[in-house]
């Protein structure tokens, strides 16, 4: 007996052995990953990652204040713009369950003097972003004046109510602030109460979430960070927004310990029943068939296969993003109190994809340029615009028309990695061998394309004397439109506008193509070969001369 009690003891120590080397080894891959990411000195950013009411990495980066060169903590208070929605919709749906509105109520039975539409707008279209209601961020009426002083609820629905809609209720999916605006509207309605009021006695005190607020800038909130934009390298203070015009699109401000509370709670079904929350998680189904990637308040995606639900914020000062895993209860929050665009999902999901003990894997390996050729053509993207493939410069380029070009990366046979991003195309082929398509997966909602007959060419750089390319430089005039300057340094040719420059890369006589951008520059030239003007070749073709 003392000998069966020894074996299971030293079992129990081996298994206690493995995960505790499992666990230093993914904190290893976690450190790995953020650190790589975020500076030590300048604005700051919290990784919040968590299993139900289980922190498996937790960790701040940068500056809570950079002006007081204060150090932040997981424990910040952030703004969560966009974020804000996925708890607006779960008000509505909770309000639903109490029996005080239907999702398919048209939203005049709460806002009565909203204009008569074509067709039906419903609850469950603001919920969806499919009502055809018009983004108000965009309206000309949106003014400066009004960023400042900002707008009460009622001033919000004004502001929209009478522009027409972008398409029929249904029929597309836009992605709009003024539905959730509306929600917001319609929530203090029903309940009597302020959307401020009712979320923190509906959803932040049933929860604990005793560090969520609606941002209000003179309210005191103990550990509230500021909000910064940094260009060129050179942070400053973010501009001054009233937070009265994101409202229940995007005015709430929390921590990433009670966003954790969140999906606990919800995966506990302290709010809702599992089958309600469910369908918000799902992707809607547009009139037509098309699904939209996006549920009540949650765009929809996945991580290594497993069903993954999310959302971006980006408010002055501020972006945030935070994803969850309902079948494993994993989720992740990013929390950063800088506006400076990045991609938070592509870091969320390798984090999310260590958890999950599935790590993301991609092995590139090497193709001749005539085995990548067979690949070039334009494709219909179901549901889409064309996009078009091309080998320039020995790399295969993904790309739309006039818009910026994407590396694919091989990395099996007729399998492809988007460079700098998570997602892979997978090109398919007829029963003679030919390529006719393709179909990608990643992160996000899957797509499909199929190949059109427009056939592309391959177009390898040529060479050029640094003579010649000096002839190019100067400055171009486009009428009507900007200086153009080209520019020559380390023997390469750039074009540009302001700061924006792009490198161009010769492929034919006289002859530029951008190597981040589908354009074309096509020199006019006297008979010394030196350029008087240009042709830009883009969406559409500009002339310029030579200054």
């Amino acid at each position: 007996m003392k000998t069966s009690l020894l074996v299971l003891l030293c079992l129990i120590f081996s298994l206690l052995v493995q995960v505790i080397a499992l666990a230093q080894t993914n904190q290893q891959q976690f450190d790995s990953l953020t650190s790589a990411q975020f500076a030590k000195d300048g604005a700051g950013t919290v990784v919040y990652l968590s299993r139900g009411d289980q922190v498996l990495y937790q960790k701040a980066f940068g500056k809570a204040n950079i002006e007081l060169d204060v150090a932040m903590t997981p424990e910040h208070v952030f703004r969560l713009a966009s974020v804000t929605k996925q708890f607006t919709a779960v008000l509505i749906l909770m309000l639903q369950e109490q029996g005080k509105l239907s999702i398919q109520d048209d939203i005049r039975k709460y806002i009565p003097d909203f204009p008569e539409k074509k067709k039906v707008i419903t609850i469950e279209a603001l919920l969806t972003h499919t009502s055809g209601v018009v983004n108000y961020t965009g309206l000309p009426s949106f003014t400066d004046e009004i960023k400042l002083k900002g707008l009460s609820p009622r001033l919000l629905v004004d502001l929209v109510k009478s522009e027409p809609l972008d398409y029929d209720p249904g029929s597309d999916y836009k992605y709009s602030n003024s539905g959730y605006i509306l929600l917001g509207y319609i929530i203090e309605q029903i309940t009597g109460k302020s959307y401020a009021e009712f979320i923190e006695e509906t959803i932040f005190k049933p929860l604990g979430m005793t560090h969520s607020y609606y941002d209000t800038p003179t309210r005191i909130i103990f550990g509230r960070v500021s909000g910064y934009v940094q260009r060129n390298g050179v942070y400053r203070n973010a501009d001054y927004l009233s937070m009265s015009l994101p409202y229940a699109a995007g005015s709430l401000m929390s921590t990433a310990g009670d966003l954790q509370k969140w999906y606990n709670g919800l995966h506990n079904c302290k709010l809702l029943k599992s089958e309600i929350i469910r369908k918000a998680q799902t992707s809607f189904k547009l009139n037509d068939g098309r699904l939209t990637g996006y549920g009540y308040g949650w765009e929809t995606g996945n991580v290594q296969g497993s069903p993954s639900v999310k959302h971006v914020g980006v408010v002055n000062g501020f972006f945030t993003h935070a994803a969850y895993l309902p079948l494993e209860n994993l989720s992740i929050t990013i929390l950063r109190n800088c506006d400076t665009p990045y991609e938070p999902d592509i870091l969320a999901s390798k984090l999310l994809a260590v958890a999950l003990g599935k790590p993301y894997d991609y092995k590139p390996i090497t193709l001749k340029s005539s085995e990548l050729e067979v690949f070039q053509g334009v494709y219909n993207i179901k549901n889409g615009r064309k996009h078009s493939v091309r080998l320039q410069d020995g790399n295969l380029m993904y790309y739309y028309l006039g818009g910026p070009k994407t590396r694919l990366v091989p990395n099996g046979k007729d399998q492809f990695l988007v460079e700098n991003s998570l997602n892979t195309f997978k090109f398919t082929r007829d029963e003679k061998g030919i390529v006719d398509g393709f179909t990608t997966s990643g992160t996000g909602m899957p797509s499909s394309a199929v190949r059109e007959n427009t056939a592309l060419e391959a177009q390898p750089k040529i060479n050029v004397s640094t003579t010649q390319l000096a002839k190019y430089t100067g400055k171009y005039q486009f009428n009507p439109g900007p200086v153009f300057e080209v520019v020559l340094e380390n023997n390469i040719l750039y074009g540009q506008v302001g700061n924006d420059r792009k490198e161009l890369v010769p492929f034919d006589k006289h002859k530029f193509y951008a190597r981040d951008l589908d354009a074309t520059i096509v020199f006019n030239v006297d008979n010394k070969g030196t350029a008087i003007g240009l042709t830009k070749i883009q969406n559409s073709n500009m002339v310029s001369k030579k200054l």
